[in-house]
């Protein structure tokens, strides 16, 4: 792995790239309504791009064709195709932890890519082992201490050694084995291990601790209090560790605690937490939908990673998501954005991203340790759209912000109820809905009118019509998904990777260090060794 060369550095501070200027001016401009755009003929088509079984609809971004092309020509100046290419092959893009990022390569298949034989026969000595296990507790081969095949697994883990696999899980529940329950507990505080495990037989329960650096607090309070258990239920103290399995990139720390090196799976400190559901801490994904399940996860990340390094800037889908971004976060002044999802199994997508975007850009140096001269990361936030329809779209719809939306959707359905078609029907009806709302709104006098339509007096509807108004002009993407399956869900999860990734190289900021979480840590360490 090569240092990164100054040549692959974006070659100015982003406000000095002749695109910005040329787009801060187009922003003071007053700007077209979205009712206006897209009234123009065959704008859906011009705005729609699709890849690796993702669409993306765009045509409700507030961008009209110069301002395309200034964002465009923003990410070509800022040679994001250049960073790109320096993440992909290895190059110590971390700057602050002088390390490459290669979670990319967690994915890739036994042909390799440009970071070369070692790091790809790494990665598929490992995966072989986490499949092989997997595959191995699934059938019943590898077995508890008293001989009894596994029904439970309980992984613990915090942040990224828990987010990624869990909302995976949530979203690929329809693959769950009917076997092997897995469980999550992330939280030290005593009830979120004990609702886990009062219902478990020990016997037939395996403990997987999921931690980068075999310290965290509150993963290791998690696994002692695990053992515990594990010992008060029967399980004998030399035989305790059938039931436990470890997850690090720190082995001797692990086997320190007493973690037997065969059942000791290993990744890298070129995979960030937030990054590495592709690595080994997916194995309890693996667990529970089994490893063809978790390859066709890892084969959609690589579909979408060949289209993100192949495909045009004007049709590649992370970076248009991450120049619509720009454009709303630094140009029109909008802090957030939300993400709603209109399939309930992404329940837990919008938490998963969320750590992924706000511990990634999350920074106010740039990659010299300059103070930022741009707004950086927004807040992402959000759900599941319907729930958000009768709670907070309220304040999207009628209140004083502008809050950008990326509406997400599957266009199948797979669930086996009778009236699943109809259900489907009714939850993608309100997802084209509320796009169109948020975009055209209704204008008073629209409302008056509809109002003296259905019956009501015209001074009551002239007193109402304000109140029953909508600005609109509330920006949106569209993401469709042809299905949720193993493979859908990989692309979407690094569609969402290399939009981060596009505006950290943009912003001229590293994506890949984290130092905001350590700080908590070391004071929580300080008072307690204070006492």
């Amino acid at each position: 792995m090569s240092r990164m060369p100054e040549s692959a550095l974006p070659p100015a501070l982003p406000t000095t790239l002749p695109a910005w200027p040329q787009l801060a001016a187009a922003a003071a401009q007053p700007q077209r309504h979205l009712r206006d755009l897209l009234a123009e003929p065959d704008r859906a088509k011009a705005m729609t791009w699709s890849a690796a079984g993702i669409t993306l609809d765009a045509s409700r971004q507030p961008i009209d064709r110069a301002i395309e092309q200034a964002l465009l020509d923003l990410a070509a100046q800022s040679d994001l195709a250049g960073q790109r290419e320096a993440m992909f092959r290895g190059d110590r893009i971390n700057v602050t932890e002088d390390r490459p990022v290669l979670h990319v390569a967690l994915r890739g298949d036994a042909s390799g890519g440009p970071w070369g034989s070692d790091i790809q026969a790494l990665v598929q000595r490992e995966l072989d082992r986490v499949c092989h296990f997997a595959d191995a507790v699934c059938q019943g081969t590898v077995r508890g201490s008293g001989g009894e095949a596994f029904t439970d697994v309980v992984n613990i883990g915090i942040g990224g050694s828990d987010l990624g696999p869990r909302m995976a899980a949530d979203a690929l529940a329809h693959l769950a084995s009917p076997t092997l329950r897995v469980h999550y507990v992330s939280n030290p505080d005593a009830w979120a291990l004990w609702q886990v495990l009062r219902g478990l037989d020990a016997r037939r329960t395996l403990v997987v601790v999921s931690s980068k650096t075999f310290t965290t607090q509150e993963t290791l309070t998690n696994a002692a209090s695990a053992r515990h258990w594990l010992a008060d239920q029967g399980v004998p103290a030399d035989a305790i560790t059938q039931h436990l399995v470890a997850i690090t990139a720190s082995p001797a720390k692990s086997a320190e605690l007493g973690y037997a090196p065969e059942r000791t799976f290993l990744f890298w400190d070129w995979v960030g937490g937030r990054y590495s559901l592709w690595s080994s801490l997916g194995l309890p994904l693996a667990l529970g939908i089994g490893a063809d399940a978790f390859k066709q996860l890892l084969a959609g990340g690589r579909a979408m990673d060949a289209h993100f390094c192949n495909a045009p800037l004007a049709s590649n889908l992370p970076v248009r998501l991450a120049l619509h971004g720009i454009w709303q976060r630094n140009f029109l002044r909008r802090p957030t954005q939300l993400i709603v999802s209109y399939a309930s199994r992404l329940v837990r997508f919008v938490p998963f991203v969320q750590q992924m975007d706000m511990e990634s850009n999350g920074k106010h140096t740039h990659i010299d340790g300059t103070p930022t001269t741009v707004d950086t990361g927004p807040i992402v936030w959000g759900g599941l759209g319907i729930d958000g329809q009768h709670a907070y779209f309220q304040l999207i719809h009628q209140g004083t912000h502008r809050v950008p939306v990326d509406f997400i959707g599957v266009q199948s359905e797979d669930t086996p109820l009778p009236m699943a078609a109809t259900h489907h029907h009714v939850v993608n009806l309100n997802l084209r809905a509320q796009a169109q709302a948020m975009a055209l709104g209704r204008t008073p006098e629209e409302t008056e009118a509809l109002l003296l339509k259905d019956g009501a007096d015209a001074t009551t509807a002239q007193a109402m019509a304000q109140a029953r108004s909508f600005p609109g002009d509330i920006p949106s993407h569209i993401l469709w998904l042809d299905r949720l399956d193993p493979e859908r869900l990989g692309a979407l999860i690094a569609l969402y990777e290399h939009k981060v990734f596009s505006q950290a190289a943009i912003w001229r900021i590293n994506a890949f260090d984290q130092w905001g979480v350590e700080l908590g840590k070391t004071m929580a360490k300080a008072m307690e060794a204070g006492g």
